[in-house]
């Protein structure tokens, strides 16, 4: 009897673990990471992007992103976890200060006058042409797929959005001084993403995860000399200020004046910040003005019949409508799929709930010349 009763105790945990395995294979069918082999297949299939001679690192396949192991998660970004009270500062003027303590009220002004100077040292900016000076062997269509990629590795392991940005300005600034071939691109994209990693996070993934989620295609020696590598370039310079240090100030500023959710606007500014950094056309641009230009261009997508810009914004920016125009247009074709249509990691990121849906709002195709127009100052 109790041998019995041993067997059909056996049974049923046989039976268990064979359901738990079964649920956590479906649950991985069910959402299945990107792999950069296959969006290198979209682009062939829509004629655009990489040609087959032109992919990043092998031939017939790239590393798809895997289920992450064991990784804590970082601390959540407050800035974008706003409360019940649709996201606004209290006590926020037109200058953009507030009651707040540690939003630095009193000294505020001071601060974003160091970072805007701070962002023009040139040891913080990349070439604006390294591509066409330096690489040979890596193409802007290369570096739009890494980044799309690295997008997804950021949300795999929740990271920060400040983590995502500090990664592409690491790549940017350190292919603007060393030539590297197509093979190597995305070791420099997950080892400049642990630097970020460990600058930003509390909880940074460690260097096996990195290897881990590009499938073991480079080993964690390979990762930690590439990032020695970065570190030494780069003469151990982290902490540069990126369009989203700007964006912060700049969304406070434009959401006092605006009829729309204050969230819905921030969100389509998080969403077009994220989208310039796709396209190696705008590396030639200040953060700050790309910050100033995904302003002006979600304010225009949710009121398109008033004026985007205005005088606060003009005076705290420090950028006149006329300033913008380049960098709107190319934002703007950028919302509208003109430009990078076949990069789809930030599209459907801000497709979710959690991001107020911001990037299926659709944009009309042309922003009114009067709208580059100077504002008189009140």
């Amino acid at each position: 009897m109790a041998d019995q009763e041993n067997c059909v105790r056996l049974t049923r945990l046989a039976a268990k673990k064979r359901a738990a395995e079964e649920a956590m294979a479906s649950e991985q069918n069910k959402k299945k990471r990107v792999v950069l082999g296959e969006i290198q297949n979209v682009l062939s299939s829509q004629n655009v992007g990489l040609s087959k001679n032109q992919k990043l690192g092998v031939e017939n396949e790239k590393p798809k992103i895997k289920p992450k192991r064991n990784v804590k998660k970082g601390k959540v970004d407050a800035k974008e976890k706003k409360s019940s009270n649709g996201g606004n500062d209290p006590g926020i003027d037109l200058n953009g200060k507030c009651d707040d303590p540690q939003m630095c009220g009193a000294y505020v002004s001071d601060i974003y006058e160091y970072l805007h100077n701070m962002e023009m040292e040139p040891k913080r900016r990349p070439l604006s042409d390294y591509l066409e000076k330096i690489q040979k062997d890596v193409t802007s269509n290369m570096r739009g797929v890494l980044i799309d990629w690295l997008v997804e590795v950021a949300e795999e392991y929740k990271l920060l959005s400040d983590t995502l940005y500090l990664t592409v300005s690491y790549i940017d600034r350190f292919l603007s001084m060393n030539a590297i071939n197509r093979h190597r691109l995305q070791l420099l994209g997950v080892s400049s993403m642990l630097i970020a990693s460990k600058y930003e996070e509390i909880s940074p993934p460690h260097v096996e995860d990195f290897c881990y989620i590009t499938d073991n295609t480079y080993t964690k020696e390979e990762v930690v000399k590439m990032e020695a590598d970065v570190l030494k370039s780069l003469r151990f310079e982290m902490g540069n200020p990126t369009v989203k240090t700007f964006l912060r100030k700049f969304t406070r500023i434009a959401q006092d004046d605006s009829e729309h959710s204050s969230l819905q606007l921030e969100f389509l500014g998080y969403y077009l910040a994220e989208l310039s950094l796709l396209d190696y056309v705008c590396v030639k641009f200040l953060p700050s003005l790309v910050a100033a230009s995904v302003i002006f261009l979600a304010r225009f997508t949710l009121q398109p019949k008033r004026h985007p810009w205005s005088s606060a914004l003009q005076r705290q920016t420090g950028y006149n409508a006329a300033d913008l125009k380049e960098c709107v247009c190319i934002l703007h074709d950028l919302q509208l799929s003109k430009r990078g249509g076949s990069l789809v990691a930030v599209r459907d990121k801000y497709k979710q709930h959690m991001f107020k849906c911001v990037s299926m709002i659709s944009s009309p195709s042309e922003i009114p010349e009067s709208f580059f127009d100077d504002i008189k100052d009140d």
